[in-house]
């Protein structure tokens, strides 16, 4: 999420011949998040704060920026109608389950529809939970989805000292760029492994990043407990400028998928 558009060139599409999801250890089914309630799961979930890094300074918590339709929940980005309460130039929704609820390692899933726009950065991932204790990328960052613009394809990387710092991107190759259903339902999920990080999309593996030389120099920090963030964002030095002609834009977000190894 905070690498800058350079780094994201260097990466290539990479596609890591493994057994399918299905053919894994056995996973269990423990949380669901349908979002059918109609209102937010407070206990949770958090609407995400304004920040600093690009994907966050257009972060908001006017209601604008949501809404429950459908049984779905609906992230938007929109020009920001009254920049003298607010000074950033456009609005975007976005939430996470930070401070609330701890995921250990195991498989995560998120059914999500896109919506395109100039400048638009859809973003499914994670993070440690215990925050404090890590100084990004320290204790490493899972991006399961993340799009730019109206593209056709999906970004999925970690990140880490390894990669960040030491800049060791290629070997393992620390992610790619995988085909999606540009106008329909995706599902974007990522398996956390003692040993390994396994991307997948709609069930099928797109990347392996696997643990090397016992994870030195931070190679590989991923194996403990996350928290989810799902979000719309907009601009930035990664996707560039925004159209406001193309806004409102809309990220729905059907159902979210916690599973564990029997």
């Amino acid at each position: 999420m905070r690498k800058l558009f350079s780094m994201a060139m260097a990466f290539v599409a990479v596609t890591v011949l493994i057994p399918l999801c299905a053919e894994k250890p056995e996973w269990e089914l423990v949380w669901t998040e349908d979002f059918d309630s109609g209102v937010l799961d407070t206990a949770v979930w958090s609407k995400t704060d304004r920040g600093k890094p690009d994907w966050q300074n257009t972060q908001s918590k006017n209601d604008s920026c949501y809404e429950f339709r459908d049984g779905l929940l609906i992230l938007k980005g929109i020009v920001n109608p009254d920049t003298s309460v607010d000074p950033a130039p456009y609005l975007t929704g976005g939430i996470w389950t930070k401070d609330k609820k701890a995921f250990e390692p195991g498989r995560f899933e998120v059914r999500v529809r896109l919506h395109g726009a100039k400048g638009a950065w859809p973003a499914v991932w994670l993070l440690p939970y215990e925050h404090e204790k890590y100084e990004w990328p320290m204790g490493g960052e899972l991006d399961i989805m993340e799009r730019l613009n109206n593209n056709h394809v999906a970004y999925q990387t970690v990140h880490s000292n390894y990669t960040q710092n030491l800049g060791r991107t290629a070997n393992p190759p620390q992610g790619g760029t995988y085909p999606i259903d540009r106008e329909g339902w995706n599902v974007y999920g990522v398996d956390i492994l003692p040993d390994s990080i396994v991307f997948h999309i709609n069930g099928q593996p797109t990347l392996t990043y696997p643990k090397i030389n016992g994870g030195a120099d931070g190679q590989f920090p991923f194996y403990i407990p996350q928290y989810l963030l799902i979000d719309m964002q907009l601009g930035g030095q990664w996707v560039g400028e925004v159209d406001p002609a193309d806004l409102p834009v809309e990220m729905e977000v059907d159902w979210v998928k916690y599973y564990k190894k029997k």
